[in-house]
C-alpha cells in the first residue's frame, strides 16, 4: 500500500508505477499545461492522458514546465497514454502511438493502453503495442475497460501480459470481481472516475465517515481505493483539489468504515458499458 504520491507499485514486468496519479480528462488542450504543471510542482509522478482527449499537446508541455520548474528529470514522471477505437489495425495502432508520442514531445511512454475492448477486436492492435514494448518505446503496455472475458480472449494470443487495466471503478462500482481475477493473473487495477464525476460526494454513508475521520467525502473515496490496492488517475484543475486529493496518506479507514464502503456496491456505472460501447 502506497504511502505518498511519490510511492510506486511494481508492475509485472518490474516497471514501477506511481499509485495516485492525475488525469486530464475533458481538460481542454489549452488548458491542460498549467494543470500538469501545477500537479507536478504538487508533487504528483503520474500524468494520464489519451489520443481521444485531445489533449496530448498541453499535457506534454505541462510536462516540461513542471520538470523545469521542479528540477526533475523525465524519468522521475510516469506518462500514461491511450490508443483510440479508430486505430485497431495493425499500422493504425502504430500510427496512433507514433502520433501521440509526438504530441507529447516525449521520446518513450511509460505506459500505453487500448482504450476500449470494442467487439473483441484488439488483436491486430494488441500485436502492435507488443512489438513497440519490446522495441522499448513503450516500458509497459496494458489495457483499459476490459471486463474479464476480455482478458481471457486476450490471453488466448498475447505473448505479453498486460500490466494494468484501467477502469471504471468507485464505491457504486467496486468492481471486485474483476479485481480478484486481475490480481490472479498479475495485472493490477487502476480506477477512472474514482469520484463516480462527482456524483456520490453527498452520499450520507460516506459523508458519516467523512465526519469520523475530519475529512472530505473525496478524501475518504480515495483512501478506500488505497486500502484495497486500487491505483488511481484523478482528474483536477484547481491547485487546491490536487493538494486535497493528496491529503489521504494522514489517515486510516477501519474495518467498519471499508464494510460500510464496500457494501454500497450496486454495478451502477456512470460511463459506457464495455460490452455495449459503439465503436
Amino acid at each position: 500500500m502506497i504511502k505518498s504520491l511519490d510511492d510506486r507499485i511494481t508492475l509485472n514486468n518490474g516497471t514501477k508505477i506511481p499509485g495516485l496519479g492525475l488525469g486530464v480528462y475533458q481538460i481542454p488542450d489549452e488548458a491542460t499545461a498549467k494543470v500538469v504543471a501545477d500537479g507536478i510542482k504538487a508533487g504528483y509522478r503520474l500524468i494520464d492522458t489519451a489520443q481521444i482527449y485531445g489533449n496530448e499537446a498541453g499535457t506534454g508541455e505541462g510536462i516540461r514546465q513542471g520538470l523545469a520548474a521542479t528540477g526533475l528529470k523525465r524519468e522521475d514522471i510516469f506518462v500514461t497514454s491511450k490508443l483510440w477505437n479508430n486505430h485497431l489495425t495493425y499500422d493504425q495502432a502504430i500510427a496512433g502511438f507514433e502520433s501521440s508520442l509526438n504530441k507529447l514531445g516525449l521520446d518513450y511512454l511509460d505506459l500505453y493502453l487500448i482504450h476500449w475492448p470494442g467487439n473483441h477486436a484488439v488483436k491486430d492492435a494488441y500485436r502492435a503495442l507488443q512489438d513497440l514494448y519490446h522495441a522499448g518505446k513503450i516500458k509497459a503496455i496494458g489495457v483499459s475497460n476490459f471486463e474479464v472475458h476480455h482478458l481471457e480472449a486476450l490471453a488466448e494470443f498475447a505473448t505479453v501480459v498486460p500490466v494494468l487495466n484501467q477502469v471504471e471503478s468507485h464505491p457504486r462500482l467496486n468492481q471486485n470481481s474483476l479485481r480478484e481475477y486481475a490480481k490472479d493473473k498479475g495485472i493490477k487495477i487502476q480506477a477512472w472516475s474514482p469520484l463516480m464525476q462527482g456524483q456520490i460526494l453527498n452520499d450520507p454513508t460516506l459523508k458519516a465517515i467523512a465526519d469520523k475521520h475530519h475529512k472530505s467525502v473525496a478524501q475518504i473515496i480515495l483512501r478506500w481505493d488505497i486500502q484495497r490496492e486500487v491505483l488511481l488517475a484523478v482528474k483536477s484543475v484547481r491547485p487546491e483539489r490536487l493538494a486535497s486529493n493528496a491529503a489521504i496518506f494522514d489517515f486510516a479507514l477501519d474495518t467498519d468504515d471499508m464494510t460500510k464502503i464496500n457494501a454500497m456496491n450496486r454495478d451502477f456505472r456512470v460511463g459506457p458499458n464495455p460490452d455495449d460501447f459503439d465503436f
